[in-house]
């Protein structure tokens, strides 16, 4: 396994990414319109949850983003503040300083992100 990731998105992070991304739904920053959508609160951008996938393995990497060559994931359950979030990885492919990885991003129970698989160049020029 790689190293696991863990992370706790505050209370704000909601309002902070939509500003970043560019995406200003209000599911993911006005608390009373997500709760009028049948949401328990405001949740999560999933590009936030993939980007936690992609840190944990450029992480591997000494922070170097030119290392993760390729990455897929499945966005499969709500995110959600304050709440930490968990990656955790499992090499499955390892050769001349290529990986690839199987990847899951939960939050307890919850597995935001599943079936994730990245890869890797880890000898770098």
């Amino acid at each position: 396994p790689l190293p696991e990731l863990r992370t706790t998105p505050d209370a704000g992070l909601t309002k902070r990414y939509a500003e970043a991304s560019g995406d200003p739904n209000p599911i993911h920053i006005d608390e009373d319109f997500a709760k009028s959508v049948g949401l328990p609160g405001t949740i999560l951008h999933g590009l936030y949850s993939m980007a936690q996938v992609a840190r944990a393995h450029t992480d591997v990497a000494e922070g170097d983003p030119r290392a993760l060559k390729r990455l897929r994931v499945q966005f499969r359950g709500m995110g959600f503040p304050e709440q930490e979030i968990v990656v955790t990885s499992t090499v499955k492919e390892a050769e001349l300083g290529r990986i690839v990885t199987e990847t899951e991003a939960a939050q307890g129970d919850n597995r935001i992100i599943r079936n994730a698989e990245a890869e890797l160049q880890l000898d770098q020029p």
